[in-house]
């Protein structure tokens, strides 16, 4: 048995040491914004805040958790979708499928929140999740969009 901060909710969970974040967090928090992609940590649909960083989900063990540790889900970033990412990702369109969405916010947002101006090199360096749809240049120009909408509040 082990207690997981996720969304600021304290959850008893059971789960084998070995089993991966993103099935407790899926089946047993029943929190299924966060998306099974790859299984290997590649693709990012999967991504999550561990402590305010991005970590992929598919690839940390629940052992790997500590006491304390506070995971965010897409469901946790903001409940009335008010975050300055959801807003650019909904006014500009960005997602195609929208499969791999909720680990590009998670991401981005965890990048806008180290570097709150990013430039274009910055903003690629950081998305390294995969959009199978490649909408990729939207995803940027949102990137750019939620940083002058936080600067702006």
């Amino acid at each position: 048995m082990a207690k997981l901060n996720i969304n600021g909710k304290v959850r008893d969970v059971q789960a084998e040491a070995d089993t991966p974040l993103l099935w407790v967090i899926r089946e047993q928090a029943g929190l299924t914004g966060t998306k099974y992609g790859c299984g290997v940590a590649q693709c990012g649909a999967c991504s999550v805040h561990i402590n305010g960083e991005v970590r992929r989900s598919c690839s940390v063990p629940v052992s790997a958790i500590k006491p304390g540790d506070r995971i965010v889900t897409i469901e946790g970033l903001s409940v009335t979708a008010s975050h300055p990412v959801q807003k650019a990702w909904a006014a500009l369109d960005v997602p195609q499928c929208g499969y791999c969405q909720s680990g590009q916010i998670m991401a981005a947002s965890a990048l806008l929140r180290k570097n709150p101006q990013p430039t274009d090199t910055d903003i690629d360096e950081a998305m390294t999740n995969i959009c199978r749809c490649g909408t990729y240049q939207r995803i940027r120009a949102a990137v750019h969009m939620a940083a002058g909408m936080a600067k702006k509040a």
